[in-house]
């Protein structure tokens, strides 16, 4: 007894060890532990999109959350090893005059996804039930009919055959103000930090207000929403990876064995003058 007590009590502390090797000294995923496990996660998406393509399966993935939550990083990290033929992003700009006079979800709904396609929505129609609310670029009383109704429409989506998946990534008030002021001082990220994210940037509480009576309103059977920590954001991305793929029951395509025919290849090159790019490097 005492035995099987030391060798349960050694594994445990293995366990923690393994653990501890995982994070670096933030508290946060080391760079090596993530780029294996992103990569082992690459080609799980790859028979995940080859099962979508043979099967002509429907899928539709929402992305919401306050700036700087890392929407855009996660959309990168699903979509960095697959056809964006098959993973179609959506970042829809501000609507047109005429978009504003349609029924307000009317500009999504050529988007979904047709048989064979993954469809990523960095944002979504839940625009209303966040920035526009919160923005005051909706009345009240647009946004609460929006609430009531969207149930209703995603029932039908799911009714068609779409599998969808909303994802909300919440981040704390200290790491999204890290995050923000970091664009600021970065030439590679200035183009993330709009006016818009200024604008909203106080209304913290608002936001949250907003964030919880959407979940209460539009949390349902058939598409629920999924909350994922992002402030660490390797964590994030991996957590979320493995979620989607446990959401959707795809199976192993065979895929025939490939193997390059032989070629010719002539003995010159053309003698045709060519500009060719400065080698700088």
């Amino acid at each position: 007894m005492r035995d099987r007590k030391s060798a349960r009590k050694g594994s445990a502390d293995n366990a923690g060890h393994k653990r501890e090797d995982m994070l670096n000294n933030e508290g946060k995923l080391r760079r090596k532990t993530f780029e294996k496990e992103l990569q082992r996660l690459h080609g799980e998406l790859v028979k995940l999109q080859e099962w979508v393509r043979h099967e002509r399966r429907k899928i539709c993935i929402v992305f919401e959350g306050r700036d700087g939550a890392g929407k855009g990083g996660t959309i990168k990290a699903i979509t960095a090893r697959v056809s964006p033929r098959i993973f179609r992003v959506i970042a829809l700009p501000t609507p047109t005059e005429r978009e504003k006079s349609q029924m307000y979800i009317q500009r999504y709904l050529p988007y979904l996804p047709a048989g064979g396609e993954i469809v990523i929505f960095d944002r979504s129609w839940y625009n209303r039930a966040g920035v526009e609310r919160v923005m005051g670029f909706c009345t009240e009383e647009q946004a609460q009919r929006f609430l009531h109704v969207v149930p209703d429409v995603e029932k039908a989506i799911t009714e068609s055959g779409i599998i969808l998946l909303k994802y909300w990534l919440e981040v704390s008030p200290d790491e999204q103000t890290r995050r923000l002021e970091d664009r600021i001082d970065d030439d590679r990220k200035i183009w993330k930090l709009s006016p818009m994210d200024l604008k909203s940037y106080p209304r913290w509480d608002d936001y949250s207000k907003a964030r919880d009576e959407m979940f209460k309103a539009t949390d349902t059977a058939w598409a629920p929403w999924y909350v994922a920590k992002s402030d660490d954001k390797r964590k994030a991305r991996l957590n979320i990876i493995e979620h989607i793929l446990s959401k959707i029951p795809y199976k192993n395509v065979h895929r025939a064995k490939v193997k390059l025919p032989k070629r010719k290849v002539a003995a010159s090159a053309s003698g045709y003058p060519v500009k060719e790019v400065p080698e700088r490097y």
